[in-house]
């Protein structure tokens, strides 16, 4: 945009130098008020598309008033007029495509930073792989019997996550969220995870959401994996700002990037809570905000 606009002045102030010797000087310099006016509304366009809520800085490139020279009289006082009007907008001009440059390199630094970031949980996440099996398996000795309690401790939580009640009131939305509530309160956190994640997918649209996806977070927290809390909890945060566990979120992660050792990023969103939710947070939740800054060392 900078290059095209620039050779638009350029071409301007090269044609109208060119007519100087070969038109009259009122000629000349209607012919120079022409351009710079659409050089003018070209820039107002730029601006319009760059800033639509309005420019940062009005340009003052106003029309000097001028008095009509009487006959006979040289024609210098309105071209270099003209031309001082020409250096402005280049110079307005200038202004705008560097600070379109320096916010679409500051955007370009968030959007790294924020990738990295991705990339950091998700390596985290990512489960170890599991070791190669041998090649050869020992056979049990004849006679003997091969204990068996993981079975046994198989059979024993499915019978105990079995007796976990499922609500029935009519509120699919509303049951789904209780029962996954329901299992994390009794720790079986997979089994927890499980359904959160299955509520929050199928109801994302509803107020259920944000206190799913947030105990969700809560979930993964309670079962050892922060990296997991921190992306569930942040997405929660992002996505639904207004939820009603959004500042719990914020809460939540915090506490997950501390178990991260990432004190530094636990500051940021310390902060974030803070400056969006200060007002309304609840006595428990900035209790938890203070014990977080105390334990991340926050300035």
């Amino acid at each position: 945009m900078r290059n095209a606009f620039f050779a638009t002045s350029a071409l301007a102030l090269g044609a109208s130098a060119s007519m100087l010797f070969a038109m009259p000087a009122a000629a000349q310099s209607v012919s120079l008020d022409t351009r710079v006016d659409r050089i003018e509304k070209e820039l107002r366009a730029v601006q319009r598309k760059v800033f639509p809520a309005g420019t940062p800085v009005e340009p003052e490139i106003t029309r000097p008033a001028t008095t009509t020279p009487p006959p006979g009289t040289p024609s210098s006082a309105p071209i270099a007029d003209l031309t001082a009007r020409v250096g402005a907008l280049e110079s307005q001009l200038a202004s705008i495509t560097g600070q379109v440059e320096e916010n679409s390199y500051k955007l370009k630094q968030l959007e790294e930073a924020f990738n990295k970031y991705k990339a950091e949980q998700t390596s985290v996440a990512a489960p170890a792989a599991p070791p190669a099996a041998r090649s050869t398996v020992s056979a049990p000795a004849a006679g003997t019997r091969p204990a068996a309690p993981a079975a046994e401790a198989s059979d024993t939580r499915k019978a105990a996550v079995a007796a976990i009640e499922r609500p029935e009131t009519g509120d699919a939305a509303g049951d789904a969220y209780t029962y996954g509530f329901r299992l994390w309160d009794a720790k079986f956190y997979p089994e927890a995870q499980a359904q959160l994640k299955a509520t929050v997918d199928k109801y994302s649209d509803t107020s259920v959401a944000s206190r799913a996806q947030n105990l969700l977070g809560r979930a993964y927290l309670d079962d050892g994996k922060p990296a997991l809390a921190s992306v569930a909890l942040y997405e929660n945060y992002q996505k639904r700002p207004r939820g009603d566990r959004a500042p719990d979120s914020l809460a939540y992660l915090g506490e997950a990037l501390i178990q991260l050792k990432k004190p530094a990023d636990a500051c940021k969103v310390y902060a974030e809570l803070e400056q969006v939710y200060g007002a309304t947070l609840s006595a428990g939740l900035r209790g938890m905000m203070e014990k977080g800054r105390t334990k991340a060392k926050c300035s």
